[in-house]
């Protein structure tokens, strides 16, 4: 396929670049040549100003794992509009949304609603705080918790910093935060251990991603890290807002079978819409109910559409429909044949790669050796990563570099269309 560029899409492209840094909204950048602006999406499909249609595994960064426009999840939608789009106030679709991930989670016994996976990660580690009386929080280096302060620091570092010590990836982070995070590498269970050995009278939490963007936790890591924060009685808080009701409908606690103290959870329980939430064991959640802890355990909690009426029906629909059962079992399938045929043809191809995450949740790191923690995929071929996904695009594939998120809404016709844009873009590597 290739791509046309209408006069209308290079004028929208430039408006952009007048009133929009960098004109983005901050979110995907693609190369000039390759940048579009979204037209419409429809199920697993999306179409640019120009009419060029994609198949989507950005999925709206995730959310949208029915895939757009899912006609059940806007009725539900249309339906709360009608009523009013928004209360300040409780409403029955939030407190029934509740119920449903109560249901769901392990770990969740009570939720609190925000509008962003940003604003739970950030709220989880207050909790943490209140809870544990202490300031210092445990990450993972490479690990994305939105971006906040705490979440930037060793997103991406630019030099080697020995552990438990971080690295700002962001302007404007002050130092008293740089000193209160503590960074420790992912899947390394050793070295995690004994950073939390040392400093557990300090630390109020960990934070992890059980499956740290596409790198799968090594057998025991999360086992280890559920033992050694139980042993020092330091909550143990998971990010689930990309592996909730993704990896499983209980999340990656189901897929991996560890329960977490805390849990943040958002993205496919807005269906589409912002919506996250914080979730766990009671006793740390009573920190939001001011009735049930002194003053100054208290914590205060707004948000002007937390529980957005819209959004909590939105996710109701998307809930219901991905809990029927087998849709995971279908889901997986497909995302196997996806990233088994991707690493058969590079294979095949004599390219040295590894297709690193989960089935449902992948990428391909152009490296000769495994791909295990953040600092291992440093030396990873960049420039073939992107002559790869510019391949892709070319070939009517839409991913965000460095992920494809594989979504229900994708059925047997794209995942043969899919498996020839990679055979293609493989092809592309070698030319």
């Amino acid at each position: 396929m290739s791509l046309r560029r209408t006069d209308d899409e290079r004028e929208l492209l430039s408006r952009a670049a007048r009133v929009l840094p960098g004109g983005t909204l901050g979110n995907v950048r693609l190369d000039d040549g390759y940048a579009f602006v979204v037209r419409e999406g429809r199920g697993s499909k999306i179409w640019d100003i120009s009419g060029n249609e994609y198949i989507d595994y950005l999925l709206g960064s995730g959310p949208m794992v029915l895939g757009h426009a899912h006609p059940t999840v806007i009725a539900a939608a249309e339906e709360a509009m009608r009523k009013g789009t928004t209360f300040f106030a409780q409403n029955e679709y939030a407190i029934a949304l509740a119920e449903k991930i109560t249901e769901a989670v392990a770990c969740a016994e009570q939720v609190r609603f925000t509008t962003s996976g940003t604003e739970a990660t950030y709220n989880a580690l207050r909790v943490a705080r209140a809870f544990r009386k202490r300031d210092k929080v445990l990450k993972f280096e490479g690990g994305f918790h939105g971006m906040h302060d705490y979440s930037l620091m060793s997103l991406s570092p630019r030099g080697t910093v020995a552990f438990p010590a971080g690295d700002p990836s962001s302007a404007g982070i002050p130092r008293v935060v740089q000193e209160t995070v503590l960074v420790a590498p992912f899947n390394d269970i050793e070295t995690t251990a004994a950073i939390i050995e040392r400093y557990h009278d300090d630390l109020a939490c960990v934070i992890v991603e059980p499956l740290q963007r596409v790198l799968a936790p090594l057998p025991g890591f999360l086992e280890g890290l559920r033992e050694v924060t139980e042993r020092y009685d330091v909550p143990l808080v998971f990010d689930e807002i990309v592996t909730g009701f993704r990896m499983a409908y209980g999340g990656a606690q189901e897929y991996y079978g560890v329960t977490p103290d805390l849990a943040c959870v958002g993205k496919i329980v807005g269906g589409g819409f912002p919506l996250a939430a914080v979730t766990g064991r009671r006793e740390m959640m009573e920190a939001y109910d001011a009735t049930a802890v002194p003053s100054e355990g208290f914590l205060p909690q707004v948000g002007t559409l937390n529980g957005n009426p819209v959004a909590a029906a939105a996710g109701l629909a998307t809930l219901d429909v991905i809990s029927q059962p087998g849709t995971y079992e279908v889901y997986r399938e497909r995302g196997l044949r996806l990233r088994s045929g991707l690493q058969r043809m590079l294979d095949e191809a004599e390219i040295p790669a590894v297709v690193s995450g989960d089935d449902i949740m992948f990428d391909v790191y152009f490296t000769d050796h495994p791909i295990t923690d953040y600092r291992s995929t440093l030396d990873a071929d960049k420039a073939m990563s992107k002559t790869f996904d510019h391949a892709l695009l070319e070939n009517g594939v839409f991913k965000n570099p460095g992920k494809i998120y594989v979504g229900m809404c994708h059925d047997d016709r794209d995942v043969s269309r899919t498996l020839d844009a990679f055979q293609n873009s493989v092809d592309a590597l070698r030319d």
